[in-house]
């Protein structure tokens, strides 16, 4: 798929993003849950090793390039691995899956409310790096804890002033202001969010988008100015530590919004399983992500 291929693919495509992008540490625990104790891998190596594995086994199975899955963003490692003896970025386009790139260098400690990301001073080289090995676009999150109107600008203006970068770059940046599920003023917090994000839209200049990864609004139908805007490719959605179930239900509730799920995509695959359990249960989990995703 060239770029023009790629952009028809994500912003019609029927299906989801899965995020294959644990990285440093949160890695640990994905293999804990996949059933990779610690004492089965030493160092750095052995551990991305192991979730490369892991992530390989995901790509290659049947029902991973069924056409549900429409990209997969990318920790940096896995996309200088190798899948069925070719890169990981041409392995997923050869399933018709639009492969992005996670780019962020962790969160800042938190501030006015939020956690900015920290100083991305590996950006420029990684980016190179990026459209040297294919990947259409790249995504960085931050965090949002309280409905602080300071706060939640800072974010949502770094956001861009770093999208900005990625487009100029040649990507398309996926721009993550992740709101805390568990906040207890999520409503009004997201609100401000929204007109924060829609300010920094009508901005751009034209030509122009970007995408958008935001948790599942707590009030249904919120975002829906986003997904009609003309400079926003497509709004994804992040499970947030929801369940899969519970996820695809209020996702359901979002037209317009698809997922872009980790946890609720991998949550029951284990390593132990052979392939035939490992597809079925993966299967289940496209099926159900993919028919919330509309």
């Amino acid at each position: 798929m060239n770029t023009l291929e790629m952009t028809i693919r994500i912003a019609t495509g029927q299906g989801f993003i899965a995020a294959l992008d644990q990285s440093g540490g949160s890695t640990p625990k994905a293999l804990r849950g996949y059933g990779v104790e610690d004492a089965e891998w030493s160092g750095d190596e052995e551990m991305f090793s192991q979730i490369h594995a892991m992530r390989a086994r995901v790509i290659t199975s049947p029902c991973f390039g069924s056409g549900k899955v429409i990209g997969a963003i990318l920790f940096e490692r896995t996309m200088d691995g190798v899948v069925d003896g070719v890169s990981t970025g041409d392995a997923l386009k050869a399933r018709g899956i639009v492969p992005f790139i996670k780019v962020d260098e962790g969160l800042a400690d938190e501030s006015d409310g939020v956690q900015l990301m920290k100083p991305m001073v590996k950006l420029a080289a990684l980016l190179e790096k990026s459209v040297a090995a294919g990947m259409f676009g790249t995504k960085m999150r931050s965090v949002i804890k309280a409905a602080n109107p300071a706060g939640i600008a800072a974010v949502v203006a770094q956001q861009f002033e770093v999208g900005a970068q990625i487009i100029a770059a040649g990507l398309m940046p996926i721009i993550e202001p992740e709101y805390d599920i568990t906040s207890d003023d999520r409503a009004a917090g997201e609100a401000i969010l929204l007109e924060e994000i829609l300010k920094h839209l009508d901005a751009l200049p034209e030509g122009q988008q970007v995408m958008l990864k935001l948790s599942i609004p707590a009030t249904a139908g919120l975002y829906t100015p986003l997904t009609q805007h003309p400079k926003v490719l497509r709004v994804v959605a992040l499970s947030g530590g929801f369940s899969t179930d519970d996820a695809c239900s209020r996702l359901a509730q979002n037209p317009g919004m698809i997922a872009s799920f980790s946890r609720g995509l991998l949550q029951d695959l284990r390593k132990g399983q052979s392939d035939a359990e490992f597809n079925t249960v993966l299967g289940k989990a496209i099926e159900k992500i993919a028919s919330a995703s509309v």
